[in-house]
């Protein structure tokens, strides 16, 4: 019997060890920084980031689906999901279009895995939010949806 929270996380820690080294893992899902590209953080707008990183220009998709609450109580801490039933993706994104930088979040997909991510972002006003996908034939799909900010996020 494991006796206190020092023993489950040593024991946690071993069998994530034992799992990775045995691949029951696969390749496993994260959330990208400089892999992503520095164009892809510091572009503006969706289509710049699509094209900061290889990508064609965006679509709207019916198989793209967005999770986000319509009024934010908190900007700080918004919680935001995208999925996808497409096959053959790559990629998911979560883009804040008034954020300092659009790009939220980016998850590397592979065949092993669920296309269905959520997080928490900081958002500094009403803004449109897009849940994006990256098929392996670079095309861009995204849906959209408008999340009210009613306390202060990024800016206060």
């Amino acid at each position: 019997m494991i006796a206190n929270r020092r023993e489950v996380l040593s024991t946690s820690a071993k069998v994530a060890s034992l799992m990775l080294a045995s691949g029951l893992f696969g390749q496993m899902a994260h959330a990208s920084g400089p892999a992503a590209g520095k164009g892809a953080f510091d572009a503006k707008t969706m289509a710049d980031m699509a094209k900061a990183l290889g990508y064609g220009a965006p679509a709207e998709s019916k198989d793209v689906s967005i999770t986000a609450p319509d009024i934010a109580e908190n900007g700080a801490v918004v919680p935001l999901g995208a999925a996808t039933t497409l096959a053959g993706v790559k990629q998911m994104m979560l883009l804040v279009e008034k954020n300092p930088s659009v790009l939220a979040a980016l998850f590397n997909v592979s065949p092993e895995i669920e296309a269905n991510f959520s997080t928490r972002v900081k958002m500094g006003q009403s803004s449109n939010v897009f849940a994006v996908a990256i098929t392996n034939d670079n095309k861009v799909l995204f849906a959209q949806k408008e999340v009210k900010v009613t306390l202060g996020g990024c800016g206060g």
